[in-house]
């Protein structure tokens, strides 16, 4: 059981790439069930922090406590424990076999039964039913993210970390893919950490928002509070269209 609900607690965690400081990050906690979602500029830090919450990469400095143990630069999680936390990219990468061969792959490499009708569920909820035998890497983007959606989730993680998950598509893709994710949440507590650059699916989707800015979080609020009542005021600026540097 997580003591208090914290999935993740970040002490002064500190990136650095060539010299500079991408990620400054003093505290920040996510709960579990949330959806917690990361806006701000391009190069802000966002997709670094998702591949430190993953523990793609450690931290130069401070420690990630997830599932409440401790993890820093000379103390990284096992395997098993990775494993609780899958992510979606902005551009996924799928195989040339067919749709389902995609989505039962992964669970293949872990040695995990393939429950093939839960596969196909999963599909229907996201409207590939009639494209399961196609190529996968002949999808449009909007088929070819679903999918990717549907790899992930078919794990059961305890973390879904999304990034930019419906960036660049039309209207009808984000609202199958944004569907899911609600109803995913809803059905299995699962927590999901999204960047997103469009507030508009934030206001929709998120628990909570925070604002990342040079590698630090300028403001982080409830949803109704961040968009709502900002207190700082390049968050007011981002949140009006205005240029914040």
């Amino acid at each position: 059981m997580i003591k208090n609900n914290i999935v993740y607690m970040l002490n002064n965690i500190s990136k650095i790439y060539e010299g500079r400081d991408v990620l400054s990050i003093n505290q920040l906690s996510i709960q579990k069930g949330e959806i917690f979602c990361l806006v701000g500029p391009s190069g802000a830090g966002k997709s670094t922090l998702l591949r430190l919450l993953n523990f793609l990469e450690a931290p130069d400095q401070g420690e990630i406590k997830f599932l409440d143990q401790v993890y820093s630069q000379s103390k990284q999680p096992s395997l098993d424990i990775k494993r609780k936390v899958t992510t979606v990219f902005q551009r996924p990468a799928l195989m040339t076999s067919s749709v389902v061969k995609n989505i039962a792959y992964p669970l293949k490499i872990r040695g995990e039964e393939v429950d093939y009708d839960q596969i196909d569920q999963l599909l229907i909820k996201l409207g590939l039913e009639d494209l399961k035998d196609q190529r996968a890497d002949k999808l449009s983007g909007g088929e070819a993210q679903r999918v990717s959606l549907a790899r992930a989730l078919i794990f059961k993680p305890e973390v879904l970390l999304l990034d930019e998950p419906t960036s660049n598509l039309d209207p009808a893709n984000i609202k199958i893919i944004e569907d899911i994710i609600i109803d995913y949440i809803k059905t299995n507590k699962t927590t999901i950490v999204m960047v997103t650059h469009n507030l508009f699916q934030a206001k929709r989707l998120a628990d909570r928002v925070g604002l990342l800015h040079d590698g630090s979080f300028i403001e982080v609020k409830e949803k109704e509070g961040f968009f709502n009542n900002p207190e700082q005021e390049l968050t007011k600026d981002y949140l009006a269209g205005r240029l914040i540097c």
